[in-house]
């Protein structure tokens, strides 16, 4: 009982353990007859230990680990099996073939085994035995092995060239096929989603050497992609693979005293002009010395750059070429991305929302105080909060000038009481100082 595995790096023929390890022969000689193993890659290579493989999404996200016969034919529910596990059988060999297992849940003594299998790519490899399900043993092909095993690999350990298994053939089978079994007829295509798994394929040519330039340019592009990209992120460009426009000359080298009308005058030999802006600073106003001029054809624009290159203007040789701004297209965009969610109430919130915020941003803004640190009212709440100023000032008027009567009568008893003690006082002095006169006479009171 045999079977053939024509695989990228070569054939390799195994043969099959069926007195010690029946159950995983089985399963393992109906997935090959299905063809469920055409094209899995080899996922995992150990240098001088074993590689892996039997899965056929093996190394992307969305595979599931590989599915038993009776996974595929029964459903989901037996993906997985009980493995076998002989004492008898050993990793002691190069090229012994083994199923990968885990540990079942639901008791740590078994191992349960699905579709993926390894081969061992060296001797008295005894870490295995208890862990992988001996089922087999390559009798042909270590060729083959050697090739895998010298494998260029990542540091997850799958090859950077891809290693896949293309076809297998069954020599023997022993076992009757279980219901629902179907064999195609040929060796079915690969899916969208193995395809998605290649990295480099197999019969791709790899040069040892490029050509430096060739090299450099393509570095170039990939870094001028990442930056144009995070110009997008950051909404500096509209979208990453913008592209300045073709009919915008980029003139420099200008005189200061060279005029927009002058140059425009200048270049309308060449076609219609729909602007032409000399940059200027912005506080002072003088010219920067290069400007953009946007013509109506492309072809205007082509004529104008071969005509036009080391041209004296105003005892000044200009320098002209394409335009490689694309400011101008970013602000249509925002500008027409702005409108667009004016116009449907889109945005943060709804940019008619955004009005009342704004303010307290603006500078000059006189709607509202600027006390309380500068913060900005609406007119509303301003005008509650004056009402509620006002009426506190009144009110505390109102009391500074009013006296409760209980007040007023303890207020106009003390000085009652005063006059009468002062009164009392002069009589005293009177008697004091008249004692032996005659005419004194007390007062009454």
């Amino acid at each position: 009982m045999s079977v053939l595995l024509e695989t990228s790096a070569g054939d390799i023929v195994i043969d099959l353990l069926v007195d010690y390890s029946p159950k995983l022969c089985e399963n393992f000689l109906k997935l090959c007859k299905i063809k469920y193993y055409n094209f899995s890659p080899v996922h995992s290579v150990q240098k001088n230990f074993s590689f892996q493989t039997g899965d056929p999404l093996g190394g992307s996200q969305e595979s599931d680990g590989g599915s038993s016969i009776w996974g595929i034919l029964d459903g989901p529910v037996k993906r997985t099996f009980v493995a076998d596990l002989h004492p008898k059988l050993k990793h002691a060999e190069r090229g012994t073939v083994s199923m990968a297992t885990v540990a079942s849940q639901r008791d740590p003594d078994e191992r349960l085994a699905g579709s993926q299998f390894l081969i061992t790519l060296g001797d008295e490899l005894d870490y295995l035995d208890g862990k992988a399900a001996i089922f087999g043993k390559v009798v042909e092909g270590f060729d083959a092995l050697e090739k895998i095993n010298e494998a260029f690999c990542d540091e997850k350990g799958r090859p950077l060239v891809d290693i896949r298994i293309k076809h297998t053939v069954v020599l023997d089978d022993p076992y009757d096929d279980p219901t629902g079994l179907i064999e195609p007829p040929e060796s079915p295509l690969p899916s969208k989603a193995q395809l998605a798994t290649v990295r480099i394929g197999d019969d791709e040519k790899i040069e040892d050497e490029e050509d430096p330039e060739v090299v450099e340019k393509r570095r170039r592009e990939r870094e001028a992609r990442a930056q144009a990209l995070t110009l997008e992120m950051v909404g500096d460009l509209p979208f990453a693979e913008v592209k300045p426009p073709e009919n915008i000359l980029f003139v420099c080298k200008l005189n200061p005293v060279t005029a927009d009308d002058d140059l425009e005058m200048i270049f309308s030999r060449f076609g219609k002009i729909l602007s032409c802006e000399i940059i200027r600073d912005k506080r002072t106003g003088d010219s920067l010395q290069y400007a953009f001029i946007e013509f109506e054809e492309q072809s205007s624009c082509e004529q104008a750059y071969f005509k036009m290159q080391d041209v004296l203007i105003d005892d000044k040789r200009i320098h002209v070429d394409f335009s490689q701004s694309v400011s101008k297209l970013s602000d249509s965009w925002r500008d027409s991305t702005n409108a667009k969610r004016r116009r449907g109430g889109g945005g943060f919130g709804g940019v008619s929302g955004l009005e009342k915020k704004r303010q307290y941003k603006v500078g000059d803004y006189s709607g509202g105080r600027r006390d309380n640190y500068g913060m900005v009212h609406d007119e509303d709440e301003l005008r509650r909060r004056h009402e509620r100023e006002k009426k506190y000032d009144s009110g505390k008027r109102e009391r500074s000038r009013s006296r409760s009567p209980q007040r007023h009568r303890y207020e106009s008893s003390r000085s009652h009481k005063a006059r009468n003690r002062g009164r009392d006082y002069r009589e005293r002095d009177n008697r004091d100082r008249y004692r032996d006169d005659d005419h004194y006479q007390p007062s009454r009171r």
